[in-house]
C-alpha cells in the first residue's frame, strides 16, 4: 500500500512538472520571439533558439522612455487604488448580504442579481459617464467605468462568508460588545484572506489589462495606461510602414513589426508574472472555497 501510494505521489509529480513546463513555454518563446532578428523571424519563423538575435524592438520602445514610464506608474496607481476599493465596495455589499438577520436582504440580493442579466448598453454608459460625471481625460476614468463592481465577485465573497465564517464567532463578538465594523474588519476579515486574495487579484489583472476606459473616455496622451499606450505604439509603427511602403521608402518599411508585437506584449504581462507566485496558494483556495454553496 505504501509503495503504491509513493509511485502515485512520482506519478502525479511528473504529471505537475510537465503542466507547468507547459504553461511556462508559451512565456519563453514570447520573449525569445521579442529579441529574435525581424528577417529571421519572417524567414524561419518563431523559435526557442533564434540564429539572430535582436534587441531592436525594446530599442525602439525605448525612445519613448518617459511616456513607458508615465504608463507604468499610471497603471500602477490605477491597479492599486482600483483594487483597493473595489475589495471594500465588495466587503461592504457582500457582508450584509451573508447575514440572515439583514432588513430586505431578498430585495437587495435581488437587485445585484439583476444587474447581472441587463445592462444600461454602450452608448448610454458613455453619455452619462462624460456628459453627467465628466470624467473625460481624468484618473476616474479609468477606475469607475464597468470595473469598480462586479456582481460575481459579490456573490462570491457573500458564498465564501455564508459558508466559511461561523455564526458563533460573530455572536460570540457581539456579547463581548463588538459592534458591526469590529466585528467584520477585527474578525471577519483576517478569516476571509484566501478569497480576499482571489478576488483582488482578479479585480487587479482586469484594471492592469483594461485599454477600453482609456480607448473611450482618454483622448490625452498623457493619461495612457501601459496598455492603451501600447496599442498606440503598435499603431504608429503599423501606420509608418504602411506610409514607407505605399511611398516606396524600403528602409522605413523594414521597420521591424513582429519582434515589436512580441515585445509590447512582454512588456504588459510581466508585472503580472512577477506577482502572481505571491499570491497563488490564496488564489488556488479562495476559489475552491469561494465556489461551494452555503
Amino acid at each position: 500500500m505504501v509503495k503504491k501510494d509513493k509511485g502515485y505521489q512520482i506519478f502525479a509529480n511528473i504529471v505537475m512538472i510537465l503542466l507547468c513546463v507547459l504553461a511556462v513555454l508559451p512565456f519563453v518563446l514570447l520573449f525569445m520571439s521579442s529579441v529574435t532578428d525581424e528577417q529571421t523571424l519572417i524567414t524561419d519563423g518563431y523559435s526557442f533558439f533564434p540564429k539572430k538575435f535582436s534587441l531592436y524592438a525594446y530599442r525602439y520602445l525605448f525612445t519613448r522612455t518617459s511616456s513607458v514610464v508615465r504608463g507604468y506608474i499610471l497603471s500602477i496607481i490605477v491597479t492599486a487604488i482600483g483594487t483597493v476599493l473595489n475589495l471594500l465596495i465588495t466587503v461592504l455589499y457582500a457582508y450584509p448580504l451573508s447575514r440572515k438577520q439583514l432588513p430586505g436582504r431578498n430585495f437587495f440580493a435581488f437587485y445585484l442579481f439583476f444587474t447581472m442579466l441587463f445592462s444600461g448598453g454602450l452608448v448610454p454608459s458613455y453619455l452619462m459617464w462624460t456628459q453627467t460625471f465628466h470624467i473625460r481625460n481624468t484618473i476616474f476614468a479609468l477606475l469607475i467605468p464597468n470595473l469598480l463592481m462586479n456582481a460575481f465577485n459579490v456573490i462570491m465573497m457573500r458564498t465564501y462568508f455564508t459558508a466559511n465564517i461561523p455564526d458563533a464567532i460573530i455572536e460570540a463578538a457581539k456579547v463581548d460588545g463588538a459592534g458591526e465594523f469590529r466585528i467584520l474588519f477585527g474578525i471577519v476579515l483576517p478569516m476571509a484572506l484566501p478569497i480576499l486574495a482571489t478576488i483582488g487579484l482578479l479585480v487587479g489583472l482586469g484594471y492592469w489589462n483594461d485599454w477600453m476606459n482609456g480607448l473611450y473616455y482618454i483622448n490625452d496622451d498623457r493619461m495612457y495606461s501601459i496598455q492603451v499606450l501600447l496599442m498606440n505604439i503598435q499603431k504608429n509603427l503599423d501606420s509608418l510602414r504602411q506610409q514607407a511602403q505605399s511611398g516606396g521608402n524600403v528602409s522605413a518599411a523594414n521597420l521591424p513589426s513582429t519582434s515589436v508585437r512580441m515585445a509590447l506584449t512582454v512588456m504588459g504581462i510581466l508585472p503580472v508574472m512577477i506577482i502572481y507566485p505571491f499570491t497563488q496558494k490564496y488564489f488556488v483556495k479562495g476559489i475552491a472555497i469561494g465556489a461551494v454553496k452555503g
